[in-house]
């Protein structure tokens, strides 16, 4: 064989590698359209103080889920993330009635939103992320409103995908919600149902060590008694704080993360008053003055370690609240997101997820809050206080500098 057929044989085995090599490489993951969506800056400061707003909606959403009896985790911030993404695109009475339940108008949300993530407080030992995602249909019979896309890239610095609604797509999102919540929430759609055109997702992510960390002689067993059932064995971390809440029915206490941006807070119900009965009297203004004025007294505390996951589908929650023309599959009007030419575009499902890991270094809690759109059918004193969790009491993680609760918890019966 000459060197000129060695050499040609040589090229030809080079270039078989090569396209084995690419043909055996990973898929790439879903392009993110931003490049073509530059987020304009946003000049105007909100006109008025809404914190109060916010913290209402905590309330009347966690109200509104509790479950009686059940341990329950949400986070009202990752929802007012995705239904005020989601209300950039509606019109008429859909948008009233969720501005109504969100409790304010969209351009106020709007502006409240985007300032709070460009504010979040982040140190070495504490931060809070928040992150947000557009994912639509490549279909040809749906078409998406660029002045909606631009909107949610201008307030909330949303993340684009246009991509096949497929199961590859399933895992796509639920690996971008995987990455934002570091790890927290692995998943936040089970599936890609037939007719679902765009997910509109939050994903939050908290991570903070308490102001002074637990030292081992502080962490003790005790007992937990739930309502109605045995004692049962769990560990306390026990301390001594100097921020003391009392109400008419229940005693708290105020415990901070490093660097006092961010804090724990607990409610325990007065005996006699059950927790479901305390969190049915719930007010957000009320809680609201609480959290901006806590007695400045030693209280003595013992806070259970635990873990937590919980789940929920919010569609009959929020349309309880006054919300639902949203879910209507002949009524809701979205115009503003987009048309479909299979039929109107509603909201089917509001998927949530959290998480929460409390222990003697601080604290980790992660959310996501998924909107799913569809088409319809064409019609289609100096004396120390005592708070000593040990039987079920209302939680909270508060950010301190705007007195809005975060993420709202009931604690029943301490899982290990």
């Amino acid at each position: 064989m000459n060197n000129m057929v060695k050499k040609a044989v040589s090229a030809l085995v080079a270039l078989v590698t090569v396209v084995s090599a690419f043909g055996c490489m990973k898929e790439p993951g879903p392009k993110n359209i931003m490049d073509s969506i530059v987020p304009r800056p946003i000049t105007r400061a909100v006109s008025a103080p809404t914190n109060g707003s916010v913290t209402d909606f905590s309330v009347r959403l966690f109200r509104a889920a509790a479950g009686q009896g059940k341990n329950t985790l949400i986070s009202p911030l990752s929802v007012a993330f995705a239904l005020s993404m989601t209300a950039n695109g509606a019109e008429g009475q859909t948008l009233s009635e969720m501005e109504s339940v969100l409790g304010m108008d969209i351009d106020g949300l709007n502006l409240y939103l985007h300032d709070y993530m460009k504010s979040l407080p982040r140190g070495e030992k504490y931060k809070l992320d928040a992150a947000n995602s557009i994912w639509f249909t490549d279909e040809e019979s749906f078409t998406v409103s660029d002045d909606f896309l631009q909107l949610n890239a201008d307030y909330y610095g949303a993340d684009i995908y246009r991509v096949p609604f497929d199961d590859k797509t399933a895992g796509d999102i639920n690996g971008w919600v995987n990455e934002k919540t570091d790890g927290m929430i692995k998943e936040i759609i089970d599936r890609i149902p037939g007719g679902a055109v765009m997910y509109l997702i939050n994903a939050l992510a908290f991570d903070a060590e308490w102001e002074t960390i637990y030292n081992e002689y502080q962490v003790r067993e005790g007992d937990f008694t739930p309502e109605g059932g045995a004692k049962k064995a769990v560990e306390f971390m026990n301390s001594q704080e100097n921020a003391y809440l009392e109400d008419e029915k229940a005693t708290g206490f105020v415990k901070y993360y490093a660097g006092r941006k961010y804090a724990f807070v607990a409610l325990l119900p007065n005996s006699g008053v059950t927790l479901s009965d305390y969190v049915a009297t719930l007010d957000g203004e009320k809680l609201n003055g609480m959290l901006s004025s806590p007695s400045h007294e030693k209280v003595i505390t013992s806070i259970p370690k635990f873990t937590l996951e919980y789940d929920t589908e919010m569609s009959k929650v929020l349309s309880g609240l006054g919300m639902p023309t949203a879910f209507d599959p002949l009524k809701a009007g979205f115009g503003g997101i987009g048309t479909s030419e299979n039929g109107n575009l509603f909201i089917s499902r509001v998927l949530h997820k959290t998480f929460i890991a409390l222990d003697e270094r601080g604290t980790k809690a992660g959310a996501a809050t998924a909107v799913e759109i569809k088409y319809g059918g064409l019609f289609d004193p100096n004396e120390a206080k005592r708070v000593i969790l040990d039987r079920p009491f209302l939680y909270m993680l508060v950010d301190c500098e705007h007195n809005v609760p975060f993420f709202i918890g009931t604690m029943y019966d301490v899982e290990k």
